[in-house]
């Protein structure tokens, strides 16, 4: 695989009322085409503000991020991103609520047809072939996660980008998008970068889990790379030994390791 995603010297300082607040500093990843990546970390070490320099909605205080060998200048559509917040029209069907993302990306270049087969394609990718024609009061908060999954896949991303998008749901529908999501990520090969808060989610999804200093000034303290076999089981790994060293290693540097280098 080569190296798809790179940020280098990455910085990023806001300016508030009691003056400049460092959120982040000396970032540098690389990440490879098709690779899954957790970032993790306590609350305030900067994971959503690296997740908006990714997609362009910020513009770093210094350093550079570059997709495929090109500047991140700026929102495109070869990012796509989906919140913990869903984030749906509500009087637009699961249908159109997609379509309306196929239709930017796609629409100045082909036919009705073929942005219909687009929009379909990608609400059945996500189970929801049955819900076409639902609006978002009608379906379930797991289901409204899985159109705002089905519209960033629809958009053909080179990057998707998920801000704890499951980070809302109860437990028994975050495990099964979870493995929606894996199996969707295997199906499209799509390169990904996942904030998340818990530790197994981490471990089960990703590659590699990037592992985020306390703020102010939060910057990449270690990355801990998953060499669990695809495709995973969550029942069997819940009685594999290795898995249980990996998750022991997140929660030793979240938990042990970095409070004493904070302290």
């Amino acid at each position: 695989m080569n190296s798809y995603l790179q940020i280098e010297n990455a910085k990023m300082v806001f300016d508030t009322k009691k003056g400049k607040f460092i959120a982040l500093t000396d970032v540098n990843l690389n990440v490879n085409q098709g690779e899954f990546i957790a970032l993790i970390g306590h609350s305030g070490c900067g994971k959503s503000t690296l997740l908006n320099l990714v997609a362009g909605l910020t513009d770093p205080t210094s350093g550079v991020l570059l997709l495929g060998n090109r500047e991140i200048k700026g929102p495109g559509s070869d990012r796509a991103v989906v919140f913990q917040n869903h984030s749906l029209l509500p009087w637009l069907t699961c249908y159109g609520n997609v379509h309306l993302a196929v239709e930017k990306v796609f629409g100045a270049k082909e036919n009705k047809a073929r942005l219909k087969e687009r929009t379909l394609a990608a609400l059945d990718l996500v189970g929801l072939n049955h819900a076409v024609h639902k609006l978002p009061g009608e379906i379930s908060g797991g289901m409204k996660q899985r159109v705002g999954i089905a519209r960033a896949l629809a958009m053909e991303p080179k990057v998707l980008l998920m801000d704890e998008p499951f980070g809302a749901l109860d437990a028994l529908t975050r495990a099964g998008l979870q493995d929606e999501l894996m199996r969707i990520v295997q199906e499209t090969h799509a390169t990904t970068l996942m904030v998340t808060h818990d530790v197994d989610e981490a471990v089960l999804l990703s590659d590699r889990i990037v592992m985020m200093t306390n703020g102010p000034a939060a910057t990449i303290g270690e990355i801990l790379e998953v060499d669990l076999p695809r495709p995973r089981n969550r029942l069997k790994l819940a009685e594999d030994p290795h898995y249980h060293h990996l998750r022991g290693q997140v929660l030793e540097f979240l938990y042990q390791k970095h409070l004493k280098k904070a302290a």
